[in-house]
């Protein structure tokens, strides 16, 4: 058979399986993870020595006590914030399955296709099948990826106010740490760039690149991490005597949690009474016994005299359980003690074989592990420290001259 016969049934077998391809990737692959994009978005270029500056990327638009904040700055910033808004999974899955419907009845993506074949100099129906998946793949990738940088396109417009406000708050941090002698080199911005870095297994410069692809420049990040670092320095040298948590507030976090999560967050000091309840007692024997509960019941004196109590009753026994968990009790006696204060008796409470009179001693806060308490300490020294940040900075907005042109 001539060649160039043999490469022509190669390329209508191609675009057969391509038809193929396409259909099944549709119904399977739309919602899959894309590959990574090859090209960074577009984004706005940044002022640099090399060449004139883009029109309008150094144009001020707000002073904040004569210090700018430019145009471009403020893109990348709505860029940052966009990228780090998440988005809606659901809507991103009805515009990729409906931007593929449109890339498979799309006559020039067969075209596309035999060009791929010829690129790669197909000979033979097992190549075409071979490289047919990778077709679709980065087809698909290219397609989400496209999606994905229009998505970012809108939400920048829509985070624009929240990035420049995010700009200003930032100059007025780094101007109250130049006050207070507090610098972060650059140096220390590389370093935590760095970490980043090394905590997604890349290189400073893929890095660097798969943020442009995000949709803003890494020295937006940069920036943003010395304003931050320098914050918690002023805010440490200013107000750090006033943050200050003790013992009994990590008790009282840990409590609350354990409470939350349905488990026992403390423990109940108890002591008890037990009558004794004949197997086969009669109905009299039952109201006389419980009748003397309630005469035992009425002298208590909390915890005070519950073993002197017992000896008032025929068979009666003392028990202290000293610290048990509330979990092991049963109901309604666990509901009752929960709500009950310390020093407290409970009503005499009549089970199968016996009446029991509780009294509660006392409680002590479940301590949990070392690692717990210091979690629960760094969490509520983090909140303090957020709550002072938060209104100082509002002073300082109050005090600066802020002008919007």
């Amino acid at each position: 058979m001539p060649t160039h016969v043999a490469r022509r049934r190669c390329l209508a077998f191609a675009a057969a399986v391509l038809t193929a391809s396409l259909g099944l990737t549709a119904a399977l692959g739309v919602t899959a993870r894309a590959q990574p994009a090859k090209k960074p978005a577009p984004s706005a270029s940044k002022p640099d020595a090399d060449g004139p500056a883009p029109k309008g990327t150094q144009a001020i638009v707000v002073l904040v006590n004569d210090e700018p904040i430019t145009a471009w700055e403020i893109e990348q910033r709505a860029g940052f914030v966009s990228a780090n808004s998440g988005g809606n999974p659901k809507d991103m899955k009805a515009r990729a399955e409906a931007r593929w419907a449109q890339i498979i009845k799309d006559p020039k993506t067969n075209e596309k296709f035999q060009d791929f074949m010829r690129a790669h100099n197909v000979q033979s129906q097992e190549q075409a099948k071979a490289l047919q998946g990778d077709f679709v793949k980065k087809l698909q990738a290219d397609m989400i990826d496209q999606i994905r940088r229009e998505a970012r396109a809108g939400m920048a417009s829509q985070f624009r106010k929240q990035a420049q406000e995010e700009l200003i708050d930032e100059r007025l941090k780094l101007q109250e740490a130049k006050k207070l002698g507090v610098e972060i080199s650059d140096d220390d911005v590389k370093r935590m760039v760095q970490g980043i870095a090394d905590r997604n297994k890349m290189t400073i410069d893929q890095f660097a690149q798969q943020v442009k692809s995000t949709g803003f420049d890494i020295s937006t990040l940069r920036e943003r991490l010395r304003s931050e670092q320098a914050w918690r320095e002023v805010v440490r040298r200013r107000f750090g005597a006033q943050i200050n948590i003790n013992q009994k507030d990590v008790d009282r976090m840990l409590s609350a949690a354990a409470s939350d999560a349905g488990e026992d967050a403390f423990e109940l000091q108890v002591q008890k009474v037990t009558l004794p309840i004949p197997g086969r007692a009669d109905q009299p024997t039952l109201v006389r016994r419980y009748s003397e509960a309630q005469t035992l019941h009425g002298k208590a004196d909390g915890c005070k005299n519950m073993a002197s109590l017992a000896k008032e009753a025929a068979d009666a026994k003392f028990e202290d359980s000293k610290y048990v968990k509330p979990g092991s009790l049963p109901e309604p006696t666990r509901s009752l003690m929960l709500v009950a204060k310390d020093g407290d008796v409970l009503p005499p409470a009549t089970l199968a074989n016996s009446i029991e009179i509780y009294a509660v001693c006392g409680r002590r806060v479940l301590k949990g592990d070392e690692k717990q308490r210091e979690n629960a300490m760094q969490e509520l020294q983090q909140k303090e420290f957020n709550v002072i940040a938060k209104r100082h900075l509002h002073d300082l907005r109050q005090e600066a001259h802020i002008e919007y042109r």
